[in-house]
């Protein structure tokens, strides 16, 4: 669905202010020097594009004034690096502001997601919280503050990246199909700097090959309504990654911790693995995988539909975020055996706080919303730099909240 390593989730800053001009936003000035050789290239791909059946007016409206945005290289190479434990990673997405927008994302949505789960049966957990985590509900200032015209981005990696030159290549031709379609105009395709949007960030193949019109408008669009990018989501769980209708992802469990191999809950339950709620396995005859995360941590039988998520983003961190996050936006509880050395997530208002404080010490937050994101954890990083607080990990937890409130 969208590229490895959760490219997703980049840092993303505002590159263009909102109300440009459209041409202005497909030729705007580069944000980093273009080598000679663009124009060349461009010409020399136009007929690859058109044998593709991009039509001359969609390449001529999209290419014909193009500038590569070649600050892309600059992410490409160098990620955010906060080597988060997992119960960091956890407790950054599985967070109060998530859960508490994810009921009323259910609430507005009710009949959408009802709906979904009689076609595809996957539940609405699952969608709730891939929904969150990669747009943010579809908040349309992540959209317009963190997003960036995703033309200049592809045009960029097209020409110029060189190990994995043919996939941009095939995803630059993609994007102009969709626009040829008319699902979508080159303003407002809009995404991360590796070309991923909309609702769930989809990148122009999937958007393509596996995007349906769930809204009977017309054309198929992962931006506005959510109904087509949660109902292609949920296709996309079920056809490649074989989501199982009306089985769970799994559990956290007690009991026989290292064992191997895949077996039937009620197989693992002879062998003396337990729920850690003491809840039964309402589905015995379904097959399960062991995994403990970390060693003293929870826990945890997986099911097929944990692997299905799993082919959203090649992660398992991810995928458990993702299956406890649509677990607790449902009502479920925390895990019960903690992590090791792990501190409570903050709360939504103790999150607030800290990026307040964070920000009047004079590290940027780039707001005060409740929702962690690269900025926050940099601002985080820079000032556990700073007080000399070890490990700099970029983690704000109950540690750095009270330094702040110390006055540090």
């Amino acid at each position: 669905m969208k590229q490895p390593d959760s490219l997703a989730s980049p840092t993303r800053r505002d590159l263009l202010r909102a109300g440009i001009g459209a041409t202005a936003l497909l030729a705007s000035p580069a944000l980093a020097a273009v080598p000679p050789g663009f124009d060349q290239w461009r010409d020399g791909f136009r007929a690859r594009a058109l044998a593709k059946g991009v039509s001359d007016a969609t390449w001529n409206r999209v290419m014909g004034r193009i500038e590569p945005d070649m600050s892309v290289f600059k992410h490409f190479r160098k990620q955010p690096e906060f080597h988060e434990q997992v119960w960091q990673y956890i407790n950054r997405r599985v967070s109060d502001w998530r859960v508490t927008n994810g009921r009323e994302a259910l609430r507005r949505n009710e009949p959408l997601f009802a709906r979904i789960e009689r076609d595809f049966g996957v539940e609405r957990g699952t969608l709730l919280a891939l929904w969150g985590v990669e747009s943010a509900f579809g908040d349309p200032l992540v959209q317009q503050n963190h997003m960036r015209p995703i033309f200049p981005s592809l045009a960029a990696l097209a020409w110029n990246e060189p190990r994995r030159k043919a996939y941009w290549q095939t995803e630059l031709i993609n994007a102009l199909r969709i626009v040829d379609r008319g699902w979508g105009t080159p303003e407002e395709m809009r995404g991360s700097w590796a070309g991923a949007m909309g609702h769930t960030q989809w990148m122009p193949e999937v958007w393509l090959n596996v995007g349906i019109d769930y809204d009977r408008d017309g054309k198929v669009s992962p931006f506005g309504k959510p109904d087509d990018a949660l109902g292609s989501s949920a296709k996309y769980l079920l056809n490649r990654g074989k989501y199982r209708r009306g089985e769970h992802w799994g559990y956290e469990v007690r009991g026989a911790s290292g064992a191997s191999g895949s077996r039937t809950y009620a197989a693992w339950q002879s062998a003396g693995v337990t729920r850690a709620d003491g809840k039964p396995f309402p589905q015995p005859n379904a097959s399960a995988q062991m995994w403990t995360p970390v060693a003293g941590g929870p826990t945890f039988l997986l099911g097929p539909n944990f692997y299905s998520v799993k082919s959203y983003n090649p992660s398992m961190n991810y995928a458990l975020a993702i299956c406890h996050l649509g677990d607790r936006i449902l009502g479920g509880p925390t895990f019960i055996q903690p992590f090791p050395g792990s501190e409570r997530a903050l709360t939504l208002a103790e999150i607030q706080e800290m990026q307040t404080r964070l920000t009047k010490a004079g590290f940027d937050t780039g707001g005060t919303d409740g929702r962690v994101g690269n900025d926050t954890m940099k601002a985080v990083k820079d000032y556990q730099t700073k007080m000399g607080l070890l490990p700099a990990d970029g983690y704000g937890g109950l540690k750095v909240l009270a330094r702040l409130r110390q006055g540090g």
